[in-house]
């Protein structure tokens, strides 16, 4: 049963391979927080939005090229339980996308 799910599948002429987030965060230095651009193309629009109780200073969106890096620092008491950041971009074919990161 299982071979013939696979293979429905992967004869789907409309199935796309799923896209990786291509942002890697460096949290060594925190409270000041990288991301690196390791993907294959650039992204666009790149946005930073902090739900919870910690504390960001805003910026404007921006563009990230392939293996560029940005850094935002998020200050808060217990960001691990109490905040989340979320990042939005967009893709070259203007594809948004958002990305739930946890501290």
């Amino acid at each position: 049963m299982l071979a013939s799910r696979t293979s429905a599948t992967t004869s789907n002429p409309w199935a796309e391979a799923a896209y990786a987030v291509p942002l890697r965060v460096d949290r060594s230095r925190a409270p000041l927080y990288r991301l690196a651009n390791v993907g294959h193309e650039p992204l666009e629009g790149l946005t930073f939005s902090l739900l919870g109780s910690g504390v960001m200073n805003t910026g404007t969106p921006r563009r990230l090229d392939v293996g560029a890096t940005l850094e935002v620092t998020i200050r808060g008491e217990d960001l691990a339980r109490r905040s989340v950041l979320v990042v939005r971009w967009f893709r070259p074919t203007g594809e948004e996308y958002l990305w739930r990161v946890s501290f």
